[in-house]
């Protein structure tokens, strides 16, 4: 009833301007604009009421998760090898380099907010953020000779389906800036991450003309694709990588990660853990049904830039059978 009020009505447009030349503006009525006006508004004073120290009690008991990440991957000692990373985000690769041992060279990180994270949580490393992390402006020749391992994960929308898969013709296709990196530092290695799609035919003629040819005649490139849930992260997250080695005997000696974990309710695995489920892992009481979380998605992507966790009817229904409001 309330979709078909909604198409009698007038649509209005938002008071705020884009100039995102992908933007897809959402037809919505003013009284459904003015709804979420005011739930902006209670949720703009909530917060502010929060960081007084005046909020109210907590309606939900508040509950210790029972999954340590750090567990999942053990910091090592020091080897003596340094990292790169463009495209940081809030530094999950460079994280992960950070406990493999590797040595932070700088990140680079276009959304500002992103890159504050990233100072606040490693004031000791160098970040570029905003202007200065935009990979498009950087000179990489002071790099030259001086990494290991150039890591970073190009934008995903241009391949995603909530970024209408338009590839090349994306303006945040960022991948022939990666390769013009790789190409000028001149790295030992380089690992590029993306969104599973990319592994597609869809994309086959794509990858082969941007990524590979460019890059095969000096590197040794392997392609791999992991799940997140074979590592224990209690999440359905499908992720494809390009491994590429300077020398043959790096490539030779370097093998596929090897799962640690196995699906929770699946047959056991000799040899592997179970991965927690979505409702352990957050410690949450046992209501006899747990499983691996739908794949969480970027709050920053899609049509309108504000694509939910929760963007599909499947995740929808299984946030609701686990209990869990995503």
């Amino acid at each position: 009833m309330q979709l078909i009020d909604e198409l009698t009505d007038e649509y209005v447009p938002s008071r705020i301007p884009s100039t995102h030349p992908l933007h897809e503006p959402q037809l919505l009525t003013a009284a459904r604009r003015e709804q979420f006006r005011q739930m902006a508004k209670a949720s703009r004073l909530a917060k502010q009421a929060a960081e007084r120290g005046e909020a109210a009690a907590s309606i939900h008991p508040i509950y210790t998760p029972r999954l340590d990440p750090n567990e999942l991957m053990p910091l090592v000692e020091p080897r003596g090898l340094t990292s790169l990373s463009l495209f940081s985000g809030g530094g999950g690769l460079d994280l992960g380099f950070e406990r493999a041992g590797f040595t932070h060279l700088a990140s680079y990180e276009w959304m500002d907010d992103a890159g504050k994270t990233l100072e606040l949580n490693r004031p000791n490393w160098e970040v570029h953020r905003g202007e200065a992390g935009d990979v498009q402006a950087v000179d990489w020749r002071r790099f030259k000779g001086q990494v290991d391992v150039l890591h970073g994960g190009p934008p995903c929308q241009p391949f995603s389906m909530a970024g209408k898969q338009r590839g090349a013709l994306d303006p945040r296709d960022m991948w022939p800036e990666f390769v013009r990196a790789v190409k000028t530092i001149k790295p030992r290695t380089f690992v590029g991450e993306n969104v599973a799609a990319l592994s597609t035919a869809r994309f086959a003629e794509y990858v082969e003309q941007i990524i590979l040819s460019p890059l095969s005649a000096e590197y040794h490139i392997q392609r791999v694709t992991l799940h997140a849930h074979e590592f224990g992260v209690p999440q359905l997250r499908k992720r494809i990588f390009f491994v590429g080695f300077r020398r043959k005997a790096d490539a030779r000696n370097w093998t596929r990660p090897a799962a640690t974990h196995y699906r929770p309710g699946t047959k056991p695995v000799e040899g592997l853990a179970p991965t927690m489920g979505i409702r352990q892992a957050l410690g949450l009481p046992d209501v006899g049904i747990d499983d691996l979380s739908p794949t969480i998605r970027s709050g920053l992507s899609g049509p309108r830039h504000t694509t939910s966790i929760v963007n599909s009817v499947a995740a929808a229904k299984r946030f609701r059978a686990l209990q869990i409001w995503g």
